[in-house]
């Protein structure tokens, strides 16, 4: 007989690690991506605000302390919201051990997803010392730009093992030509272009996470002109990829993701331009992020779209308890 799920949360989170299924296995995953992008917009919003040096020191907040105090060079909120990114950095390197034990304990185990899993907490750690990097050269336009792009790095493995843990292991089969898959990885090489030199307008800019923390030594209007080109690129790779993948009658999921994919280029161009003519408003900053994080697991999915490994392997079933001797020993 099955045995029935129980009703308490605590219970079933703890299942869902300790005895988990694909399926738990996979939404665990998602979980840990959708954590990697709450802390990319949280990350953007100590560089709007100026908090970049809100807790001076690392590990510590400020001085002996880990947590914010008094500090009359340091505004309360200011360090609120710095101390707030390296909390949800805690959260989110939680949810990767959670991940990681769950690939672990998974019946039958597969490899591919136990490497994807240790990926996540692994990642963390360097995040925060890179963090920590951060804060000890005082904002260096550098550190900070390596600092948001190792976000888009770690959704790479979150991503893959959300994926992965719903499909086979059989060899990857092809579900598009050669030219559609050549277009595909063309998107993400541009995707990531993007990204990169939107660290380096970041880091031109005013949003540099603190009033005097050094800046990149460009001209604001080129390096934003170079990556408004960036985008007009991606943009010309997507539209070829959608027309190919109807004409050659690819699989639904994947025309699906490259429509997403166009959607979110349109949407991050639109919003890139008005942020650049209104002055960088930081409200407009943080959904620029948020817009430039989801076009890249866009990119990545309409990636993965593109092959097939096959069913997920069912998860084992436990073995029946043995009967007692008193049990055994009475008749049919």
């Amino acid at each position: 007989m099955a045995e029935r799920e129980s009703s308490n949360p605590l219970v079933r989170t703890w299942n869902a690690v300790w005895r988990p299924t694909p399926a738990s296995l996979r939404l665990l995953a998602l979980i840990g991506v959708i954590g990697n992008v709450v802390i990319v917009v949280s990350g953007g919003a100590v560089r709007v605000t100026k908090s970049g040096l809100g807790c001076p020191d690392w590990p510590r907040c400020s001085g002996d302390s880990l947590v914010p105090t008094h500090n009359p060079e340091h505004h309360v909120l200011n360090m609120s919201i710095e101390f707030g990114n390296r909390l949800i950095t805690f959260v989110v390197l939680g949810v990767g051990v959670l991940v990681f034990v769950a690939a672990l304990r998974l019946r039958p185990r597969r490899r591919s997803l136990v490497w994807w899993a240790l990926a996540q907490p692994m990642s963390v750690v360097a995040q925060a010392v890179i963090g920590g990097i951060v804060v000890l050269t005082k904002l260096h336009p550098a550190a900070v730009s390596l600092h948001f792009l190792v976000s888009p790095a770690l959704l790479v493995f979150c991503v893959a093992l959300w994926i992965r843990a719903g499909e086979g292991d059989a060899p990857p089969r092809p579900l598009a030509g050669p030219w559609t898959r050549r277009l595909a990885a063309a998107l993400l090489v541009s995707c990531a272009a993007v990204l990169v030199a939107g660290t380096v307008v970041t880091g031109t800019g005013p949003h540099a996470g603190d009033a005097e923390s050094r800046r990149y030594g460009f001209d604001i209007t080129d390096v934003a002109r170079i990556h408004g080109e960036l985008a007009w690129l991606t943009i010309a790779l997507t539209v070829p990829a959608i027309v190919v993948l109807h004409r050659t009658g690819a699989p639904a999921a994947a025309r699906r993701r490259a429509h997403e994919l166009a959607v979110l280029i349109v949407l991050q161009g639109a919003v890139g331009y008005v942020q650049y003519f209104l002055g960088v408003p930081a409200g407009l900053v943080l959904l620029h992020m948020l817009g430039a994080v989801l076009m890249w697991l866009a990119a990545f999915r309409l990636f993965f779209a593109l092959r097939d490994r096959g069913p997920a392997p069912a998860a084992a079933e436990p073995a029946p308890a043995a009967p007692r001797p008193a049990e055994a020993a009475q008749p049919a």
